[in-house]
């Protein structure tokens, strides 16, 4: 069976065109897969034998929203279930400037980060262009709201199923589609060196988010294992190239962690490290994880005014949804462990 919405417009032209249909058929078929159509019936200005042969020989897979939790700040937090039976989440955040969908790339990860709900059971698949897609368009689509930037910062590690990441930038950047600009969109990794390269090389005009966390390689092998395999100097140095080649400023994210990552000396290293590079700290506010040991640091404001001492440019992330379930992949460890009833 033909994934549809996985398909780029030129793809679906030829796709009609070998089923012996005008060219133009791919562009409409484009928009009602963009506008999130459920079902072929409803695409009411195809002819009805093509339809007929739709229904045959490809498949749409809307997602279903089995859980939905709403905050008091306009925050929605979405449970996917996928056409296989696997959960994935995603994130609407209302604010000033716009909207914003965070959105998973994976359905779990295998990245073992310690203080992560997402990575804790693993990884099962990588999610395909279409089911990055629909994320969006179903977030969209159920919430009313006009969707004006998108994070991949969901479950997954979006450097570990790149080639799909990449069609589906493709696909949401198309002009006939969602139409969303490169520069509205934040791709986030913790640290996968061969990704970082091959995006340098693409030259794209996203937002590179580098998921720190800690600055000194013992303490970031000890909670984030990719830097066993990609050493925290080794992603500096690669960060830095990535700058040269794009021009493009890095977001490093970076978890407030009691007593692990929050010392002065740390604070110290980064400033040290991004010398020479225009990189923004965003401190984060560690969401309790209840099979983690961490806790969210109280020195959170002391680090922020210890990297300014040096110029570095810090912001604190805002928490938003607040009082639902906040962190990436809560959601679906209780849709896991069977406390979700819906």
């Amino acid at each position: 069976m033909i994934d549809l919405k996985s398909m780029t417009l030129p793809e679906l032209r030829e796709l009609l065109v070998s089923m012996g249909e005008p060219a133009f058929r791919g562009k409409q078929l484009f928009s009602w897969l963009s506008r999130g159509a459920e079902s072929f019936d409803e695409m009411m200005n195809l002819p009805l034998a093509l339809r007929e042969r739709l229904k045959t020989d490809c498949i749409l897979t809307p997602p279903e929203a089995i859980r939905k939790q709403e905050s008091k700040d306009g925050t929605i937090k979405y449970l996917w279930r996928l056409a296989d039976g696997n959960c994935v989440e995603s994130v609407l955040m209302r604010y000033r400037h716009g909207n914003t969908v965070c959105i998973s790339s994976q359905v779990g990860c295998r990245m073992g980060c310690a203080f992560c709900a997402s990575t804790i059971a693993g990884k099962v698949r990588d999610l395909t262009p279409g089911e990055l897609l629909d994320q969006v368009i179903f977030t969209q689509k159920d919430s009313g709201a006009v969707l004006s930037n998108i994070v991949l910062m969901g479950i997954g590690e979006p450097m570990d199923n790149l080639d799909n990441v990449l069609r589906f930038l493709e696909l949401v950047n198309c002009p006939d589609g969602m139409n969303i600009g490169m520069r509205h969109i934040s791709l986030s990794t913790c640290g996968v060196i061969p990704g970082i390269q091959r995006l340098a090389e693409l030259s794209l005009q996203l937002t590179l988010s580098v998921s720190l966390h800690a600055p000194d390689s013992e303490t970031r092998s000890r909670i984030m294992p990719v830097n066993r395999a990609y050493d925290v100097e080794e992603l500096f140095a690669v960060c830095q190239d990535y700058f040269r080649k794009t021009g493009r400023r890095i977001s490093f994210e970076y978890a407030m962690i009691d007593g692990v990552n929050d010392h002065d000396w740390q604070a110290d290293l980064i400033a040290k490290r991004l010398r020479g590079m225009p990189g923004h700290m965003n401190l984060i506010p560690l969401n309790d994880v209840e099979e983690s040991p961490f806790h969210p640091s109280r020195r959170t404001a002391a680090f922020q005014k210890r990297l300014e001492s040096h110029g570095v440019t810090v912001t604190i992330r805002r928490s938003l949804g607040g009082d639902i379930d906040a962190a990436c992949g809560q959601l679906r460890r209780k849709a896991q462990k069977g406390e979700d009833s819906q």
